[in-house]
């Protein structure tokens, strides 16, 4: 099964009111519920991707995180108005 991640995560991401984020496994959840474990490498490339581009926010304990170094667990969520999207040496 092919899965546009990227679709899924800013459909997810879009229906939370600002400010809200969603798991990783909310979004291979939304993907494929019976199969999600397998999609979460999936949904973290995808994500990292799109906070390259500045698209959404990766966080860890609620702060952005660099998305090409940041590691364990982490949440998704749409930029706040005037917030730089990927944070210049930022937690890990």
């Amino acid at each position: 099964m092919s899965v546009d991640m990227e679709a899924v995560i800013l459909e997810i991401l879009g229906k939370l009111p600002p400010g809200k984020s969603a798991s990783s496994e909310e979004v291979a959840r939304a993907a494929d519920n019976e199969n999600w474990r397998k999609l979460t490498g999936h949904v973290r490339n995808t994500a990292r991707g799109l906070a390259r581009q500045g698209r959404i926010v990766i966080t860890r304990h609620g702060k952005p995180a660099d998305p090409e170094t940041f590691k364990g667990v982490y949440r998704l969520r749409l930029p706040l108005p005037g917030e730089t999207a990927t944070p210049q040496g930022a937690d890990q």
